[in-house]
């Protein structure tokens, strides 16, 4: 039985359990009980802090976690990225008063930045040759600066709202751009068999995310053009009508281009254009 580290609240918590539950795992907390064994798959999933986890999967305590990108990168944990699991999307970034002009660029010795991502920031400042003073917090930094603690933060930032309504903006290029991982021991030792089935089944989640199936019937002579719009992941799939000259065609297709491909299968003449969802999938 292989031991799954699961974020224990926030929106990362949420998508991580779905994703899971998606691929088949039994991971839903009735309460906040701390663990949830799936006896079927043979996988306990154990609740912990996003901060803390990358430290527990490193010492292989754990064999495999989800964490976000800047936490792990904040923990210096030594851990292996086995995939990124497309939510919990995020920029962390410093950010300054809004009538400040001062960028990271222009830190001094005497500049002060609230963090709650101290290993973070100080890799950042030692790679721009900047010593700044690093004033740790846990949470909520945006009011430290009105309350004379720091001159700038240092945190993550989703859509910006909670920035802008401290009364501050940020300032250079996005010290890391981050999102949900999956994580594992580096050189992990753990069961490679059950870890690789665990890191298949959720792959599988992801990419039906990605992806369509097209359906559609179609005249013959245009199957040429057709396949150029749907070209599936090998081939589509082709099947002869009862109708002379038309043929069933049938293909894996981007979720994100559904409406061209529909208009430009209109243009071409096909009929019966049917889009439906993929609830997993393995290419």
């Amino acid at each position: 039985m292989i031991q799954v580290a699961l974020p224990n609240k926030g929106a990362l918590s949420d998508d991580a359990v779905e994703l899971f539950r998606a691929a088949g795992y039994r991971c839903r907390r009735r309460g906040r009980e701390l663990m949830v064994r799936d006896a079927h798959n043979e996988v306990e999933f154990i609740f912990l802090r996003p901060r803390d986890i990358a430290t527990y999967v490193s010492n292989g305590i754990l064999e495999v976690g989800v964490t976000g990108r800047d936490l792990m990168h904040d923990s210096e944990a030594d851990v292996e990225v086995l995939m990124p699991l497309r939510f919990g999307a995020a920029r962390f970034c410093y950010a300054v008063p809004k009538e400040s002009t001062m960028t990271p660029d222009t830190f001094t010795s005497d500049t002060r930045i609230a963090t709650s991502y101290t290993n973070l920031v100080a890799q950042d400042l030692e790679q721009r040759g900047i010593d700044a003073t690093v004033v740790p917090l846990d949470g909520a930094v945006e009011i430290s600066i009105e309350l004379g603690v720091a001159d700038a933060i240092a945190d993550v930032v989703q859509t910006g709202r909670t920035i802008d309504e401290a009364g501050l903006k940020i300032t250079g290029d996005p010290i890391l751009e981050t999102q949900a991982i999956l994580i594992a021991q580096n050189g992990t030792t753990a069961d490679l068999d059950a870890v690789q089935l665990l890191v298949e089944r959720v792959r599988g989640i992801l990419v039906a995310r990605e992806y369509v199936m097209v359906e559609y019937d179609l005249p013959k002579d245009q199957l040429e053009n057709a396949r150029a719009i749907t070209p599936g992941i090998e081939s589509p799939t082709i099947s002869p009508l009862s109708r002379d000259g038309w043929l069933a065609v049938k293909a894996m297709a981007r979720e994100e281009h559904i409406n061209r491909i529909m208009d430009d299968l209109t243009a071409l003449g096909a009929k019966g254009i049917i889009i439906t969802d993929i609830r997993t999938c393995r290419i």
